[in-house]
């Protein structure tokens, strides 16, 4: 079975491509159930400008479902440490960025986040979640509803008003990838199981799941691509190793410069290991330049200590 890129390594450099649109298309039909959505654009906004922090990865698409409803789409994978308050800002920021763009929120119903997470959020039995903000009577327990017009031609062309409840304020979708356990029950899992594994499992028959074994698959990857890809997930393990000894420790994880200070640390432990891999690249054609700019070291890590 074709071993698969990770999903927030996907969502850094593979997916904001628009011939791989389809694959987002795949998995926010499974998601929403609503086989008919169609990715419009990757919106300009900061979260989608290019960043090689590891520990957060957003991109920010506006699709169109089957009411013909345009919808704002943050899809983001981030660290432990303060992660509902990241999913506040996040949410809130995407509104705020394409206001700034000219966007016309008129014409967008709603803003949808979906967070992957690599680690236990709070305390639950579930490993997806939903949520949004609604008014309760206090009193009566009822939810408020809220309804706009709307104007649309009929079968008959004639102009026709109907009420439609309004719901703008954003919906959350919180999957937690380490509590799925590989149980395939409704089209969303069969994408949830290839985001943990890596993999697509056999018989799984979602929307274009089949265009995501043949578009991830580490064995199309270019040699640069690969050497920049292990380097990731080396530093992935050396963040999850740091921010495990910091709790072993005792230490505050959500301390941003004690994490970052133990990462550089453990790092240094890669260079010499790097070293070679620069060289094997400069054998390669690649100048001394771009062979380091791949391996993310400077000029300096790689002649000093020779």
């Amino acid at each position: 079975m074709a071993k698969l890129i990770r999903f927030d390594w996907a969502m850094k450099y593979i997916l904001r491509n628009k011939a791989n649109f389809d694959i987002l298309e795949g998995f926010l039909a499974a998601l929403l159930s609503d086989n008919d959505i169609k990715v419009l654009n990757l919106l300009e906004s900061e979260g989608n400008q290019d960043n090689e922090d590891s520990k957060f990865n957003r991109v920010d698409i506006m699709i169109e479902d089957s009411q013909h409803r345009k919808i704002i789409v943050e899809i983001q994978n981030c660290r432990e440490s303060d992660y509902l308050e990241r999913l506040l800002y996040g949410a809130s920021k995407v509104i705020v960025d394409n206001q700034r763009l000219g966007v016309n929120f008129k014409d967008i119903t709603k803003v949808i986040s979906i967070s992957v997470l690599y680690f236990n959020l709070g305390i639950g039995d579930d490993y997806l979640y939903y949520g949004t903000t609604d008014f309760k009577g206090v009193n009566t327990g009822n939810t408020l509803i809220v309804r706009k017009r709307i104007e649309f031609i009929n079968g008959k062309l004639e102009n026709t008003i109907k009420l439609e409840e309004k719901k703008i304020f954003p919906e959350y979708y919180l999957i937690q990838v380490e509590r799925y356990q590989n149980e395939v029950k409704e089209a969303i899992d069969e994408w949830i199981y290839m985001i943990k594994n890596n993999e697509v499992k056999e018989g799984s028959k979602s929307k274009n799941i089949d265009k995501a074994r043949e578009k991830l698959a580490e064995i199309n990857m270019l040699p640069e691509e690969k050497v920049r890809y292990e380097k990731y997930l080396i530093n992935m393990v050396i963040e999850r190793d740091v921010v495990n000894t910091a709790k072993e420790e005792g230490f505050d994880i959500g301390e941003k410069k004690g994490i970052e200070k133990g990462i550089e640390i453990e790092r240094v432990k890669w260079i010499l290991k790097d070293k070679e891999r620069v060289k094997k690249l400069v054998q390669k054609g690649l100048s001394l330049e771009e062979a380091a700019e791949i391996m993310e070291l400077s000029l300096k890590d790689i002649t000093e200590n020779q």
